[in-house]
Protein backbone atom coordinates (compact mmCIF):
# COMPACT_ATOMS: atom_id res chain seq x y z
CA UNK A 1 0.00 0.00 0.00
CA UNK A 2 2.83 2.40 0.86
CA UNK A 3 4.52 1.59 -2.43
CA UNK A 4 1.36 2.45 -4.32
CA UNK A 5 0.98 5.71 -2.41
CA UNK A 6 4.61 6.65 -3.12
CA UNK A 7 4.13 5.86 -6.80
CA UNK A 8 1.01 8.01 -6.94
CA UNK A 9 2.67 10.95 -5.19
CA UNK A 10 5.66 10.64 -7.54
CA UNK A 11 3.34 10.91 -10.56
CA UNK A 12 2.99 14.52 -11.69
CA UNK A 13 -0.42 13.82 -13.22
CA UNK A 14 -1.72 12.51 -9.89
CA UNK A 15 -0.35 15.54 -8.06
CA UNK A 16 -2.00 17.78 -10.65
CA UNK A 17 -5.33 16.04 -10.10
CA UNK A 18 -5.09 16.41 -6.32
CA UNK A 19 -3.99 20.05 -6.37
CA UNK A 20 -6.33 20.82 -9.25
CA UNK A 21 -9.15 19.12 -7.38
CA UNK A 22 -8.51 21.25 -4.32
CA UNK A 23 -8.32 24.40 -6.42
CA UNK A 24 -11.41 23.45 -8.42
CA UNK A 25 -13.42 22.92 -5.24
CA UNK A 26 -12.21 26.27 -3.88
CA UNK A 27 -12.78 28.10 -7.18
CA UNK A 28 -16.20 26.57 -7.76
CA UNK A 29 -17.10 27.15 -4.11
CA UNK A 30 -16.17 30.81 -4.47
CA UNK A 31 -18.17 31.02 -7.71
CA UNK A 32 -21.19 29.50 -5.96
CA UNK A 33 -20.74 31.77 -2.94
CA UNK A 34 -20.54 34.90 -5.09
CA UNK A 35 -23.37 33.74 -7.33
CA UNK A 36 -25.66 33.05 -4.38
CA UNK A 37 -24.77 36.22 -2.45
CA UNK A 38 -23.83 39.02 -4.85
CA UNK A 39 -24.68 37.36 -8.15
CA UNK A 40 -27.73 39.57 -8.67
CA UNK A 41 -25.49 42.62 -8.42
CA UNK A 42 -22.40 41.48 -10.35
CA UNK A 43 -24.00 38.83 -12.60
CA UNK A 44 -22.68 35.34 -13.20
CA UNK A 45 -19.68 36.66 -15.15
CA UNK A 46 -18.82 38.94 -12.24
CA UNK A 47 -19.01 35.93 -9.93
CA UNK A 48 -16.76 34.05 -12.35
CA UNK A 49 -14.12 36.80 -12.50
CA UNK A 50 -14.05 37.30 -8.74
CA UNK A 51 -13.67 33.57 -8.11
CA UNK A 52 -10.86 33.33 -10.70
CA UNK A 53 -8.99 36.27 -9.17
CA UNK A 54 -8.87 34.58 -5.78
CA UNK A 55 -8.42 30.98 -6.88
CA UNK A 56 -5.56 31.75 -9.28
CA UNK A 57 -3.28 32.80 -6.40
CA UNK A 58 -3.97 29.59 -4.49
CA UNK A 59 -3.51 27.54 -7.66
CA UNK A 60 -0.16 29.17 -8.43
CA UNK A 61 1.28 28.47 -5.00
CA UNK A 62 0.06 24.86 -4.90
CA UNK A 63 0.98 23.95 -8.48
CA UNK A 64 4.39 25.58 -8.32
CA UNK A 65 5.34 23.96 -5.05
CA UNK A 66 3.60 20.59 -5.11
CA UNK A 67 2.50 19.66 -8.61
CA UNK A 68 5.49 20.73 -10.66
CA UNK A 69 7.93 20.97 -7.74
CA UNK A 70 9.67 24.12 -8.87
CA UNK A 71 12.66 24.77 -6.65
CA UNK A 72 13.88 28.17 -5.57
CA UNK A 73 12.29 31.55 -5.80
CA UNK A 74 14.33 33.10 -8.61
CA UNK A 75 11.59 33.15 -11.25
CA UNK A 76 8.45 33.59 -9.15
CA UNK A 77 7.24 36.70 -10.99
CA UNK A 78 7.96 35.24 -14.42
CA UNK A 79 6.29 31.98 -13.44
CA UNK A 80 3.28 33.85 -12.06
CA UNK A 81 2.87 35.91 -15.24
CA UNK A 82 3.13 32.80 -17.39
CA UNK A 83 0.73 31.00 -15.05
CA UNK A 84 -1.77 33.85 -15.32
CA UNK A 85 -1.52 33.79 -19.11
CA UNK A 86 -2.65 30.15 -19.11
CA UNK A 87 -5.56 31.14 -16.92
CA UNK A 88 -6.41 33.98 -19.32
CA UNK A 89 -6.98 31.30 -21.99
CA UNK A 90 -9.12 29.27 -19.59
CA UNK A 91 -11.00 32.40 -18.56
CA UNK A 92 -11.62 33.32 -22.22
CA UNK A 93 -13.04 29.84 -22.90
CA UNK A 94 -15.12 30.17 -19.76
CA UNK A 95 -16.31 33.67 -20.69
CA UNK A 96 -17.55 32.38 -24.04
CA UNK A 97 -18.96 29.07 -22.87
CA UNK A 98 -20.76 30.21 -19.72
CA UNK A 99 -23.17 32.64 -21.42
CA UNK A 100 -23.65 30.17 -24.27
CA UNK A 101 -24.68 27.40 -21.88
CA UNK A 102 -26.79 29.73 -19.73
CA UNK A 103 -28.45 31.97 -22.34
CA UNK A 104 -28.69 29.55 -25.28
CA UNK A 105 -28.57 26.18 -23.52
CA UNK A 106 -30.90 27.23 -20.73
CA UNK A 107 -28.70 25.82 -17.95
CA UNK A 108 -28.47 27.50 -14.57
CA UNK A 109 -25.05 29.12 -14.05
CA UNK A 110 -23.97 26.67 -11.33
CA UNK A 111 -24.57 23.66 -13.60
CA UNK A 112 -23.03 25.34 -16.64
CA UNK A 113 -19.89 26.23 -14.70
CA UNK A 114 -19.56 22.68 -13.41
CA UNK A 115 -19.51 21.42 -17.02
CA UNK A 116 -16.99 24.02 -18.16
CA UNK A 117 -14.58 23.04 -15.38
CA UNK A 118 -13.81 19.79 -17.22
CA UNK A 119 -12.55 21.63 -20.31
CA UNK A 120 -10.64 24.30 -18.42
CA UNK A 121 -8.93 21.64 -16.31
CA UNK A 122 -7.39 20.09 -19.43
CA UNK A 123 -6.31 23.50 -20.73
CA UNK A 124 -4.77 24.22 -17.35
CA UNK A 125 -2.78 20.99 -17.06
CA UNK A 126 -1.16 21.20 -20.48
CA UNK A 127 -0.62 24.95 -20.28
CA UNK A 128 1.08 24.79 -16.91
CA UNK A 129 3.11 21.70 -17.69
CA UNK A 130 4.47 22.93 -21.01
CA UNK A 131 4.46 26.68 -20.47
CA UNK A 132 4.05 28.06 -16.94
CA UNK A 133 6.62 25.91 -15.15
CA UNK A 134 8.64 24.59 -18.06
CA UNK A 135 12.36 24.56 -17.40
CA UNK A 136 15.12 23.94 -19.84
CA UNK A 137 16.92 20.65 -19.22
Amino acid sequence: MRRLLRALVADERFRFLVVGGINTVVGYGLFALFELTIGRVVGYLGSLYLSYAIAIVLAFVLHRRYTFRVAGSGRVLVDFLRFCSVYVVSLAVNTLALPLLVEVGGLVPLVAQALIVVVTTLISFFGHKFFSFRRRP
